[in-house]
């Protein structure tokens, strides 16, 4: 089984964008499991979305506290929340950043035996016209992100979910996760 964490604030959309990564593997032929973890339920807060997926059966039943892959909507919240708490050897952070993989781990002494990586999901959803830089809708660019890095999900049934079930610009929230499929250089 694949346990995936998104951290967020409250209004970027990670609870939706869990549902639509669980509804694109779902397509794919696995199980999956989507749920959210609200504390303060106030916009900018930070929340927390996992999502697990299998081949078999998910039984399981509680937050995901050993995330195989960690995919951070905002790297403010690096300052805020330990996002790399409990990540899996061998596992794999992406940070939506303009930052380069090097500097983002300068700035938050990221080391340990997992992966980092960065991308530009704020500058793709603005291209896209999801929010503008003060206020970017980044999930599906991160939908994109985590397509790429886990392979659980092709970028195909991904837009396919994201035309279907985005609240509002689908196509261009669907372009914005190809384009950020496309980038994540790993």
């Amino acid at each position: 089984m694949i346990e995936i964490r998104f951290h967020g604030r409250g209004g970027q959309g990670a609870a939706s964008a869990c549902k639509m990564f669980a509804d694109a593997c779902f397509r794919g032929g696995k199980s999956v499991q989507a749920f959210p973890m609200f504390g303060v339920e106030r916009r900018g807060a930070p929340v927390q979305s996992f999502v697990r997926v299998s081949d078999d059966e998910i039984r399981a039943r509680h937050n995901i506290e050993n995330p195989d892959y960690v995919f951070v909507l905002s790297e403010t919240l690096m300052n805020k929340v330990d996002c790399t708490a409990g990540i899996k050897p061998g596992g794999v952070m992406v940070v939506n950043t303009a930052k380069d993989v090097e500097t983002l781990k300068q700035a938050h002494d990221l080391e340990g035996d997992y992966k980092v990586h960065a991308i530009n999901a704020t500058e793709i959803a603005v291209k896209h016209g999801l929010g503008s830089m003060a206020t970017p809708i980044v999930n599906t660019a991160m939908l994109g992100v985590a397509a790429r890095a886990t392979g659980l999900a092709s970028i195909d049934d991904l837009a396919a979910v994201i035309e279907e079930s985005a609240p509002a610009k689908r196509a261009e929230n669907a372009k914005a996760s190809r384009d950020a499929f496309a980038a994540l250089e790993l």
